[in-house]
């Protein structure tokens, strides 16, 4: 029962940070799965091809295809032909596209901000440590 209320707990938590994130979002025009897209061209080094973009996002390719469409819609990102494979396509992020990028992490920032607010810099890192050894073992 106890591991039961730890995971709703977790659950609920994270359900109110990606509520407040949204909605600090929402004034950029940016839904959460095209701030995370934005995320990744940003520290990508490189263009990234559609697929390799999917696994960094881990979903399937076909779920990008919306998310890609509403960036390059909005001139955050275009689409360009890998010169190395003619049969692959390249996501390029734009200048905008990299200053959405910051704002959206202005606001993923402020919306951890506000969540955490309640606990102190020592229970923050705790929390961090705790949450850091849970994730390092799928990795």
């Amino acid at each position: 029962m106890a591991d039961m209320e730890l995971t709703e707990l977790f659950q609920l938590v994270g359900r109110r940070f990606r509520h407040g994130y949204a909605r600090l979002l929402e004034p950029l025009g940016l839904s959460p799965g095209q701030a995370r897209a934005l995320r990744v061209l940003d520290d990508a080094e490189r263009p990234l091809r559609m697929v390799r973009l999917a696994e960094e996002l881990r979903i399937v390719p076909r779920s990008l295809t919306p998310v890609v469409d509403a960036l390059e819609e909005a001139g955050l990102a275009r689409r360009q032909v890998d010169p190395a494979n003619r049969r692959s396509t390249l996501v390029v992020i734009t200048p905008e596209g990299r200053d959405l990028a910051a704002r959206a992490r202005d606001a993923r920032r402020q919306a951890g901000g506000e969540l955490f607010a309640v606990l102190s810099e020592e229970q923050r890192e705790q929390l961090r440590g705790l949450l850091s050894l849970v994730d390092a073992q799928f990795r």
